[in-house]
């Protein structure tokens, strides 16, 4: 059962929280990448998240058509038959979708999914993502609802962003400033829309600071003790019991930070952490070594043939996969999700 059922990826979301430890949710683009993922998981001895960006997908249907659906269509019935080859359990999800994109990506995999459980089958992918960080917050949570009643029907677990990440991440940006900072009024009127997990279970994004693409560190002030306050905040509203943790937070913008905010991030109730930027640097670092360091067998230079050898796609992108997959094992530890493996 390499592909997480519903109950599965339930039972993995808890056991994170209770643990104290974060899945690695690692963006793919290509089977290769997919298979990096895995490997690195499996490596680690730990389960894990792919995900798939509207960028990503798009990038997946070809760019003759462009199309989000079919590519993450595919790539997702690709890793249910290849995942099985590995020794872990992974969820498939989707990652930020905008309003604007909603109706040609999300909605149509929700509707997919439907299908699939109407069917007797389990969902195509396990979780899937609302970014309405660009939106005022009485229209993200409005739609939120909408699609957590959708996702629960679906046996799929809804993600939401309710304030922004800064940074730019396939289109939606936003400014680094004082604002990315979630307040627990804003954490309260979360609740009051999708409820503490009886209208559908949701992992949040909240915001401590976060940015997305290249960083380094100290150069963003993180303040993941927040996620604390914002727990402790819905804990004492909701008359829950002091240290209970409401929430199921995901940690966006995670490139560059340091071992000591993301170690607060998951004593503060992470089980999530999306990382993009810094795998995709571990994917083509190899590549860029050996395309100088082999230039003239895979270029034709001065009318010579070249070597097919050094430019045969499967000679970098073995090395690539192996870059990768170390980096997602990086991640594994930073996360303490090596050696937790379900199975």
């Amino acid at each position: 059962m390499p592909i997480a059922t519903p109950e599965v990826y339930n039972e993995m979301l808890d056991r994170a929280k209770a643990g104290k430890f974060a899945y690695p949710a690692i963006n793919v683009t290509s089977s290769q990448t997919l298979h990096a993922a895995l490997r690195g998981f499996a490596e680690a001895e730990s389960d894990g998240i792919i995900q798939m960006s509207t960028g990503g997908a798009e990038f997946l249907g070809g760019q003759h058509n462009k199309d989000m659906v079919t590519g993450a269509v595919a790539l997702a019935e690709f890793a249910h038959i290849v995942a099985e080859k590995y020794d872990v359990t992974v969820a498939l999800h989707t990652d930020h979708c905008p309003k604007d994109k909603l109706d040609a990506y999300v909605r149509p995999l929700l509707a997919v999914s439907e299908e699939r459980v109407k069917a007797g089958r389990n969902p195509l992918f396990q979780s899937h993502m609302w970014d309405g960080s660009a939106e005022t917050l009485s229209d993200n949570l409005s739609i939120a609802a909408e699609l957590l009643e959708r996702a629960r029907a679906a046996k799929i677990i809804l993600e939401v962003e309710i304030t922004p990440t800064g940074g730019e991440e396939d289109g939606v940006s936003h400014e680094i400033n004082d604002s990315l900072y979630t307040t627990v009024d804003d954490a309260v009127r979360t609740v009051e829309a999708l409820g503490l997990g009886e209208k559908g279970r949701y992992l949040l994004a909240a915001s401590f600071g976060n940015v997305h693409g290249v960083y380094k560190p100290g150069n963003v002030v993180l303040r993941p003790e927040l996620l604390k306050e914002l727990n402790e905040g819905i804990a004492s509203k909701y008359g829950q019991s002091a240290g209970s943790k409401p929430f199921n937070f995901v940690f966006h913008g995670g490139s560059g930070s340091t071992a000591e905010e993301i170690a607060t991030a998951l004593e503060n109730g992470v089980v999530k952490m999306n990382i993009d930027t810094d795998t995709q640097y571990a994917f083509t670092r190899p590549v860029a070594d050996h395309m100088f360091s082999n230039y003239d067998g895979v270029l034709k230079v001065d009318g010579e043939v070249g070597n097919k050898k050094t430019y045969d796609p499967r000679t970098w992108g073995k090395l690539a996969e192996a870059g990768m997959a170390a980096r997602v094992v990086e991640a594994c530890g930073h996360l303490r999700s090596a050696g937790t493996k379900i199975k």
